[in-house]
């Protein structure tokens, strides 16, 4: 499916020069001088290569067509991530070259979305709003306020985020998936 490059998102799987792209990052630039551009920089899902291409916006771009599919997280052992499709009890493993740096914030029968191209999974999409407990932070410092509104934080799945200074050890927070960012406080 071609898009226009002006709706190139983190996230996306792209056709480009013969091989399959995620999309890590894009800056949409509107310079002074000459037409607006995509800047966007690729990850390939074959080659685990990195890519930085710039799309003029009036560029089109072949979209992958994804299956995807729900699946429910089940348990994770040394080599394999392990989930169930709710619907026809289906079990499947996915490397963690596929789920990466997401699968820290798995937990236990949490439904998440399986992007395949032509039957191989190519990546998972977590929901966009995740339930962490804070492990440990800084204790905020009267006064602070003025330099810095936030301070480091790391959760119970080993992550480390940036949180407000009124959040203490042990309190439970929600977080973005897609930004890794503190949303607010439960």
């Amino acid at each position: 499916m071609k898009i226009n490059a002006t709706e190139i998102r983190v996230g996306m799987i792209l056709e480009h020069k013969d091989d399959l792209w995620e999309v890590l990052k894009i800056n949409h630039v509107k310079p002074g001088k000459g037409g607006a551009f995509a800047q966007v920089e690729m990850k390939s899902l074959n080659k685990s290569t990195k890519l930085n291409e710039r799309f003029r916006s009036s560029e089109t771009i072949e979209k992958a067509s994804l299956d995807e599919i729900k699946y429910n997280f089940l348990y994770k052992d040394e080599n394999d991530f392990h989930f169930m499709n709710p619907d026809t009890f289906e079990q499947i493993n996915l490397n963690h070259n596929i789920v990466g740096e997401k699968g820290k914030l798995l937990s236990e029968s949490i439904e998440v979305s399986i992007n395949f191209h032509n039957e191989v999974p190519l990546s998972i999409t977590l929901p966009n709003q995740i339930t962490c407990k804070i492990d440990t932070t800084d204790v905020a410092l009267k006064g602070q306020t003025v330099s810095s509104s936030y301070k480091p934080a790391k959760l119970d799945n080993g992550l480390s985020i940036q949180v407000p200074p009124f959040i203490e050890n042990g309190d439970k927070v929600i977080i973005d998936t897609r930004t890794m960012e503190y949303i607010k406080k439960i």
